[in-house]
């Protein structure tokens, strides 16, 4: 009788257990189907050199995050279960490249295992449309004016962003790291602005990436890589923006990593970014403004002042042609020989003001 009673015992709390279990998986999604499994078509592919470097299970991951925050859903099925390892991954690098998912936030939710993803939206839905008006209006503005040229366009959007954003770190403006802040508010940190010309480069049919990573001083920091006629190439709209008077400068303007690299060191923790060889698009050789010695840098001088040109610009490659020539033109006043000899005329008196860049073995000189 004992043996019978402990039978069904054990039955019933098989059953219960049973139960529970079942109940735990259906609210766990267990039994829910997985969906379909799509990816960005050809032209949205193309447009994402960081996706196409993905797996083709990462890429359809992607997909799915891509097109349920289009949706602005807060919950997302994914087509496969990942590792929270994975799912870090695949979202850091879509929060950093799509420029226009300004309202998802940086902080996501992530677990040993991930089969609905659940996105935190920064404000409500309606709120989010507005903006995303706001934001439409203003990157049509921009790109209505954009000239033709790869070249062209990089140094249209460059200058453009220069000229209507100042640097806000951000501690007390929620959309600081974002395109919306940089592009519609006119302030943003390193990462909104990297995100506003990633877009914008994008929108206009570049290739374009978005990078992360520290500075030769240790500081986080974002800027981006561009294709230009068939090269990548750094650039960095961040520090090229003067926020003052003085405007725009193309110090990080088409750089190779001999030169960038220098000062910017990427953290390749998701994806490594493109080898950049080529230094034909950088700016100062592409306008002339490089310099090998001071035979070279005398020639540009002359020519610019012979132009009218009272800015002129100059780069070199080495540490050692910079300080040769600061030595005799600047500190050694050769300059000034080199100004009465060209007939350049100020407003009856002749000054100079320098702007310099050391670390990159650039100056600008000012003679109005």
């Amino acid at each position: 009788m004992g043996k019978k009673i402990l039978l069904v015992f054990m039955i019933v709390v098989s059953i219960g257990c049973i139960i529970l279990g079942v109940g735990f998986m259906g609210n766990a999604d267990v039994f829910e189907p997985y969906p379909e499994t799509v990816f960005l078509n050809i032209s949205d592919s193309s447009a994402r050199p960081v996706y196409e470097l993905l797996t083709t299970e990462e890429q359809a991951v992607y997909s799915a995050l891509y097109n349920g925050i289009s949706e602005k859903n807060t919950s997302i099925p994914l087509p496969y279960d990942i590792t929270g390892d994975t799912y870090s991954k695949i979202y850091c690098i879509l929060e950093k490249q799509e420029g226009s998912f300004f309202y998802i936030d940086s902080t996501y939710y992530t677990a040993q295992k991930i089969r609905n993803a659940k996105i935190v939206l920064r404000e409500e839905v309606g709120e989010i449309e507005s903006r995303m008006n706001q934001f439409e209006n203003v990157v049509e503005d921009i790109i209505s004016g954009v000239p033709d040229g790869d070249y062209e366009k990089a140094l249209y959007i460059h200058d453009k962003i220069a000229g209507i954003c100042t640097y806000n770190i951000g501690d007390d403006y929620p959309y600081s790291a974002t395109a919306y802040g940089c592009l519609v508010d006119g302030q943003a940190n390193c990462e909104g602005y990297a995100k506003a010309f990633n877009y914008l480069a994008g929108r206009v049919g570049m290739k374009c990436i978005l990078v992360t990573g520290q500075t030769d001083n240790g500081e986080n920091h974002a800027w981006n890589q561009i294709m230009i006629d068939g090269e990548w190439y750094n650039i960095d709209v961040t520090w090229d923006d003067m926020d003052s008077a003085d405007g725009v400068r193309r110090v990080y303007f088409l750089c190779d990593d001999d030169v960038f690299c220098r000062t910017h060191i990427a953290d390749n923790l998701y994806f490594t970014p493109f080898v950049c060889t080529s230094d034909i698009n950088n700016y100062y050789v592409k306008n002339g403004f490089f310099a090998r010695d001071n035979s070279e840098a005398d020639s540009i001088i002359r020519r610019e002042l012979a132009s009218g040109n009272h800015v002129i610009e100059l780069k070199f490659p080495d540490n050692q042609a910079y300080n040769d020539f600061k030595s005799e033109y600047i500190t050694g006043q050769k300059m000034f020989d080199v100004i009465l000899d060209s007939g350049y005329v100020g407003d009856g008196q002749i000054s100079l003001t320098l702007r310099e860049t050391e670390e990159e073995y650039c100056l600008t000189m000012d003679f109005s």
